[in-house]
């Protein structure tokens, strides 16, 4: 059988410190590579999700992303997106023109703006806008389902803040609950979910509380995405910017930038912080962003046999 060696670098993101975030893997040249094998690596690798690198097909953008998690292809992932651009800008891969480094990924969604800050020559920050403005799904089920299903109680949710469905490429469900023990205390029940949430047009789960941990956080979360073959995400940026445009809504400004800091992933030991913001024009969300910090950890090769 023979194998080619791809060239391959982890990283851990929204975090600013290693073993923190959510953990990704980077193929940074992965020309030559077919979709079949581009799944089974990301199955190997078993992360959230695993990120090949290709050549644009536009010219003037930056790069092609295709995003694996262990069980399918996404159009559009957070974390990837944002730790991509870190990683291939700390290799050297896509040079840093400066304190800030304008690149544009074309992922399935179309193509995503990426803003690089950099000091001393590194990159610090990255920041993503969404590619989609948030789409407001179908009505989810009754919210003593949507409670049952996360092993709560109907009082434990929001009542101003109903369950809601919000896409800005991936779809999620958005349940809003009173305290940060209801969100530690969430258990999805695969049965009920299989039941209530697998076939709808958003599977996978954000709990979110506004009491939080840090003093820095306004927004305590946790997201359950079994269809993903992803039992629990540490840190999720696609979530994170759909949740900017649920709250944006809400929110009685008209033409404002709205801010918000996230922490997730603490209950799995890996937290995370997600700076996320959402432009509001004439009453209306019109887009929403989501940064954080990234850490390099380890960089190898994987021997890939032939299709």
């Amino acid at each position: 059988m023979t194998t080619t060696a791809y060239p391959f670098v982890t990283a851990d993101v929204f975090t600013d410190r290693v073993f923190g975030g959510n953990p990704l893997a980077v193929f940074p040249e992965a020309r030559g590579l077919d979709a079949a094998r581009m799944q089974r690596i990301a199955r190997e690798f078993n992360l959230s999700e695993t990120v090949f690198v290709l050549p644009p097909e536009d010219p003037r953008h930056t790069r092609r992303l295709r995003i694996f998690t262990p069980n399918t292809e996404l159009p559009f992932a957070g974390h990837p997106t944002v730790g991509t651009a870190h990683v291939l800008t700390a290799v050297g891969a896509v040079p840093l023109t400066g304190p800030v480094t304008e690149i544009v990924f074309e992922e399935g969604v179309g193509p995503v703006p990426v803003t690089v800050r950099s000091r001393d020559g590194a990159p610090v920050f990255a920041s993503l806008s969404a590619a989609q403005a948030p789409e407001f799904g179908p009505s989810p089920p009754p919210a003593a389902q949507v409670a049952a299903m996360l092993s709560l109680t109907p009082a434990d949710l929001v009542s101003d803040l109903p369950p809601a469905a919000v896409s800005c490429g991936v779809p999620f469900l958005f349940v809003a609950v009173r305290s940060r023990a209801a969100v530690a205390g969430a258990r999805l029940r695969r049965d009920l979910w299989e039941a209530t949430l697998a076939g709808s047009w958003a599977p996978s789960v954000f709990v979110f509380a506004f009491e939080t941990e840090s003093a820095e956080a306004d927004v305590h979360a946790r997201m359950f995405a079994p269809a993903l073959g992803v039992e629990e995400d540490p840190a999720t940026g696609a979530a994170a910017v759909a949740l900017a445009g649920l709250l944006g809504s809400h929110d009685p400004a008209a033409d404002a930038t709205l801010r918000w800091v996230v922490e997730q992933g603490v209950e799995m030991g890996r937290p995370s912080r997600l700076e996320v913001e959402a432009d509001k024009a004439a009453g209306a969300v019109v887009a929403t962003r989501v940064g954080g910090q990234t850490v390099l950890v380890s960089r190898g090769e994987m021997e890939v046999p032939s299709a």
